[in-house]
């Protein structure tokens, strides 16, 4: 994604989302995004979150990278491409993306890449631990993870 600061710098935007959670464990925010920037991200995630089976991507140079296939490669992550010009290949970012840019980016003005990464982590907070989601029975992803997990010590 693409955003800009007041003064009419570019700002890019990698948003990575878990398509069954709805937990999105990292938003980027930076002046470019290249396939090395795309790896510390991931990295960051991973930390966290775990190692996904599959990475599900756009064609863009910062994912077609030989950084990103390395790296991919190296954890046994399966990238998965969508189709060039068919966004519904990945409707879940692409929902997410939307409420993104309506809740955050249209909503705040960014004095600096520092402002900017500091609202948008708030407004990811938010999105995880709070805002309800109706995939979710309206439940936080967060909630929603805890409930989950809850069920399944239950079944055992």
């Amino acid at each position: 994604m693409a955003d800009e600061l007041f003064d009419g710098r570019r700002l890019r935007l990698l948003t990575i989302v878990d398509n069954f959670s709805r937990v999105s464990p990292f938003i980027g925010v930076g002046f470019r995004y290249r396939g090395y920037d795309v790896v510390t991200a991931l990295n960051l995630a991973v930390a966290h979150y775990g190692v996904p089976e599959s990475l599900r991507v756009d064609n863009g140079p910062e994912f077609i990278s030989t950084e990103v296939d390395l790296w991919a490669y190296a954890h046994g992550v399966i990238l998965d491409f969508s189709r060039p010009g068919k966004p519904t290949d990945n409707a879940f970012i692409e929902a997410f993306n939307s409420r993104f840019r309506q809740e955050c980016l249209n909503e705040h003005w960014f004095l600096s890449l520092e402002d900017a990464q500091e609202k948008i982590e708030a407004w990811r907070s938010h999105y995880n631990e709070e805002r309800p989601h109706s995939s979710l029975d309206y439940r936080s992803p967060t909630e929603h993870q805890a409930f989950i997990q809850k069920a399944g010590e239950i079944a055992l």
